[in-house]
């Protein structure tokens, strides 16, 4: 059993819960109403995640939701690992799923797992079989199948079904006592094959399996099915609202049938020992809301196909801020507070959708602007030489950290006779409407001057390397020319003062909207996007250089930029982009 389970009763009561008027959808109205008519006086919730991979941006929705609604409610909501399918499962996912959801801004009541509960879910099982309703199964799994029959065709009961309940108590007891081999035998709920619901086509509740378990060894040679653990573990939890997305529509028949059959809160035999064992736990029916999945375009949400990414070194590891797992994000540079924006603004509704992924974007960007400190950055550097400086001249500058927000202060940053400027601010043969650097040009240096360029400066095989410039004295701050106006303003770094980064320059990792359709012929990783991670050298002022991993700034004209949280070191920095500054997308489609 889990150390972190030592249950606090919640605080919640029904006088509370109607003052939480934020948001209003279909799921927050059936809980008001249910506060009202006095069906429920907490709300208890749960997010369920399964530890055999690292979450996605699809599961931000639901810990929001599931959190969000509990904090609403004055209520409470558990963090519960699914881990019904050893093999597939790890202690990494576990701590990567913990530090995930901490890392959202949430912190859950109580930590449980469903193997907590491996002794309830047999010995209801044996109640099943005792009530004449679950059987044990010889058919393989591909005679399973065939027996199963088809959406159009109805299926065929197992020449096993009409076992005596001893029989099946006899051969159930055998399974858990590691008497057959894997897939020999199979536990079924008793139901009906010819529901039109393919789930109520008496599915299994039991498999064998010899493999260890990640939390329970090698205790048990038989393992539960989600769908028959997952609502167990709702209704011993007390979980009010049941809050999934909509795949589980069709699903929510046999999680009632679950519920209703082992009927949990009348009888206590079944769970008592949890509570001598340090669970509070108290039954109760839990009603089954589906909710749409957040999905975006640009993306995938297939846990096969992020881990494929990763195993076949598409990737560089589930981390990689090209991938949308929560990990990937956050080294990426987006924020907690972006990502809740986002799915605040999507709302809860049952019709499936797809949102363009630019609206993700720009809701980190909203984020960021309000909260990211400014700094200058070079990406493509080229020398610019201030020829009517003195060599040794040296100044420190004094820039606002932010210009909507005084709170940031200010800071230094050194100025020199040698600069460096992106390389794109100039142009030898400017195209038409181009307002930055040009040959015999003027432009303003940011927070320094007007500058004009005199010459051009050239290696032996004609690439230029250099730009002599002029600066205006009269035109510098407090001067009598600083209200000079000219068109346009660029950034730059001191190249005495500047420091080498390592900067990765990431963008979407597919570079079609939907990157399952393969009408174009091709595959899905064929549309990934060669683009998505470029590395460079890049010049950043010093007081951009020297910080913590995952700080975060924007760099002027650039886009937002992020410490690396695993490489970035004060004497060795490496930044990420987050995101630019505006949609470049958007501009492509256009």
């Amino acid at each position: 059993m889990s150390t972190e389970n030592a249950a606090v009763e919640p605080t919640a009561s029904a006088a509370a819960a109607p003052q939480a008027e934020g948001q209003r959808d279909f799921i927050r109205q059936i809980i008001r109403e249910d506060l009202a008519t006095g069906k429920h006086h907490a709300i208890r919730t749960r997010f369920p995640p399964e530890p055999n991979g690292y979450l996605h941006i699809g599961h931000a929705k639901a810990i929001c939701l599931n959190f969000g609604i509990a904090k609403e409610f004055t209520g409470w909501c558990n963090l519960r690992l699914d881990d019904t399918n050893p093999g597939k499962e790890d202690p990494e996912f576990v701590e990567g799923i913990k530090d995930d959801v901490r890392w959202l801004g949430y912190e859950w009541h109580d930590l449980r797992h469903a193997s907590d509960y491996f002794e309830v879910f047999y010995d209801s099982a044996i109640k099943l079989i005792k009530d004449g309703v679950a059987y044990v199964d010889d058919l393989s799994p591909e005679d399973m199948r065939a027996y199963r029959g088809t959406l159009t065709e109805p299926g065929r009961n197992s020449p096993f079904r009409e076992r005596s309940v001893e029989e099946n108590l006899d051969l159930f007891q055998r399974m858990r006592a590691g008497e057959f081999a894997d897939g020999a035998k199979t536990l079924r709920a008793k139901i009906d094959m010819t529901s039109g619901n393919m789930n109520m086509r008496d599915p299994a509740i039991y498999r064998i399996r010899k493999v260890a378990h990640q939390n329970t060894g090698d205790a048990w040679p038989i393992y539960p099915m989600y769908d028959y653990a997952h609502c167990l573990s709702d209704a011993l939890e007390g979980i009010t609202h049941s809050l999934c997305t909509l795949e589980f529509e069709d699903h929510r028949p046999l999680y009632d049938w679950f519920v209703d059959k082992v009927d949990l809160v009348n009888h206590p035999e079944l769970w008592q020992h949890l509570r001598e064992g340090g669970f509070r736990t108290e039954p109760a029916k839990p009603r089954q809301i589906e909710f749409s999945r957040l999905n975006l375009t640009y993306s995938i949400t297939s846990k096969r196909k992020l881990a494929q990414l990763v195993n076949e070194n598409l990737v560089d590891g589930w981390d990689d801020p090209r991938m949308n797992t929560l990990r990937g994000l956050r080294r990426r540079g987006f924020t907690p507070g972006g990502l809740r924006l986002l799915i605040e603004r999507l709302g809860v509704s049952k019709q499936n959708s797809i949102i363009d992924y630019s609206i993700l974007e720009n809701c980190i960007r909203e984020d960021l602007d309000a909260t990211a400190a400014r700094r200058m950055a070079v990406l493509d550097p080229l020398k610019l030489v201030i020829t009517n400086l003195p060599e040794g001249h040296e100044e420190q500058l004094t820039f606002s950290n932010h210009p909507k927000d005084e709170s940031f202060g200010t800071r230094h940053v050194p100025f020199s006779r040698e600069l460096w400027i992106e390389r794109e601010d100039f142009a030898e043969v400017p195209p038409k409407g181009f307002h930055r650097l040009k040959p015999e040009g003027e432009v303003r240096l940011r927070g320094v001057g007007i500058v004009k360029c005199d010459e051009l400066v050239k290696d032996a095989g004609g690439n230029l390397i250099e730009l002599h410039c002029s600066l205006d004295l009269e035109s510098r701050q407090g001067m009598p020319g600083a209200d000079r106006k000219v068109k346009g303003t660029i950034h730059w770094v001191s190249a005495r003062h500047g420091v080498a980064t390592e900067v990765r320059v990431y963008d979407r990792l597919f570079n079609v909207a939907d990157p399952d359709d393969e009408t174009d012929g091709k595959t899905w990783i064929e549309h990934i996007n060669p683009e998505a991670k470029r590395v460079v050298t890049a010049w950043l002022e010093p007081a951009a250089a020297k910080v913590d991993p995952e700080q975060r700034f924007q760099f002027e004209r650039l886009g937002y930029f992020v410490a690396d949280r695993v490489d970035h070191t004060s004497d060795k920095p490496v930044f990420n982009r987050t995101v630019t500054l505006r949609d470049a997308w958007a501009k492509q489609a256009g």
